[in-house]
């Protein structure tokens, strides 16, 4: 079977969820092949750029506008008309790709692609089947397109939103987003602490930047270390260096052990060897920490997608809602004294599992194309 995930870099969700799902089918099956391309560079070089640098200008700088343009495209108005049409009308671009590659199946992880390949079905110009693989925990209309074949979605409490909007249930499968494996492995969290350079059995919260990297995340920490409580940190940075950079030179005069991390390769593991983490609540980096049975502390949410994935974990009981601006600190040292919540909190996420998505989406790929076989 040849597979054809088509996802896009704005932000860095859609491209991971692709390459998890890759890294399963060619790690656990035979006989398959699996592409990854970037639709939004496929159709221009130009749009891609625009759409790229517009989400990261939005969703930093000016994050009420990007929180009305996502409400605004959530609804049955001009601009979600728009949006879809120019979506479809630069579909075409995609042709060549589809041509060359001659898919069994098609795979999205981006409503744009998903929109340009239902287009080209509406046209008669793809017969494959089209997958559509959601990548937050709140459904959103540009996701909804008519030739799609079949949804998988985060959770089973999307599907009631999605039918009133016209999809059928039976096209709903609620198999969770797929994240690497690794995430879902255990550890040995003690010999992790040792190996970075931490004192085991010692309560540790981890910070992570997000893929933008988030300044504010500078000044939770700066509250949280002349906190009374005691625990160590971890930060990872990702590639922000700025931000690497204010760390270093705050750490320097910390009270609490603290282990500052560029990026990596290791995130699972950094998940794994943490009581607590705090973050903004993106949806891989939340389905990586449900995976690792981690809490979050989420703060900063992005008006839309953000504020969904914050709603669902904070609803389930899985994450706590921290204010960067004032109290952040307070809220973290409580919930990490409370080894009772902490640990309900801990069984919430564990509870939420996930850790058959790719071999699930796999499963209905075949379905798809008719062939109804299971992973070797």
């Amino acid at each position: 079977m040849k597979i054809l995930i088509l996802s896009a870099a704005t932000g860095g969700g859609h491209l991971r969820a692709s390459r998890a799902l890759q890294t399963y089918i060619l790690e656990n099956t035979e006989g398959n092949s699996v592409v990854i391309a970037d639709a939004l560079k496929e159709v221009n070089t130009i749009l891609d750029k625009t759409c790229c640098d517009g989400y990261h200008f939005m969703a930093t700088k000016a994050p009420r506008v990007f929180g009305r343009l996502y409400r605004a495209t959530n609804m049955d108005t001009p601009l979600y008309s728009l949006v879809t049409r120019f979506n479809g009308a630069v579909g075409v671009k995609l042709l060549p790709l589809l041509a060359a590659e001659k898919p069994d199946v098609i795979l999205s992880t981006h409503p744009f692609a998903t929109e340009m390949v239902s287009y080209l079905k509406g046209k008669r110009k793809v017969s494959a089947p089209l997958l559509c693989l959601m990548t937050d925990y709140g459904p959103h209309r540009a996701w909804i397109a008519p030739n799609v074949d079949a949804y998988v979605v985060a959770s089973e409490g999307m599907a009631a939103q999605m039918e009133a909007w016209g999809v059928p249930a039976e096209k709903i499968h609620p198999f969770g987003i797929p994240v690497e494996d690794v995430f879902f492995s255990k550890a040995d969290k003690n010999a992790l602490l040792k190996e970075f350079g931490l004192s085991p059995g010692v309560s540790t919260v981890l910070f992570m930047a997000g893929s933008f990297g988030v300044a504010n995340i500078l000044s939770i920490y700066k509250e949280l270390i002349h906190t009374e409580s005691h625990f160590q940190i971890i930060i990872i940075t990702g590639r922000n260096k700025r931000l690497y950079t204010a760390f270093q030179k705050v750490i320097r005069r910390s009270p609490k052990p603290t282990k500052l991390v560029f990026f990596t390769d290791r995130v699972a593991d950094y998940m794994h060897a943490c009581d607590l983490l705090v973050t903004k609540p993106g949806g891989l980096t939340t389905s990586e920490a449900l995976a690792c049975n981690i809490p979050l502390a989420v703060f900063d949410a992005i008006p839309g997608q953000e504020e969904d994935n914050a709603n669902f974990l904070i609803s389930h009981n899985m994450a706590i809602p921290l204010d960067s601006r004032k109290g952040g600190a307070q809220a973290i040292v409580s919930l990490l004294e409370d080894s009772r919540r902490l640990e309900a909190m801990r069984e919430s996420c564990s509870s939420f599992d996930k850790s058959h998505s790719c071999q699930d989406i796999f499963s209905l790929l075949h379905q798809l194309t008719g062939e109804g076989a299971e992973p070797a």
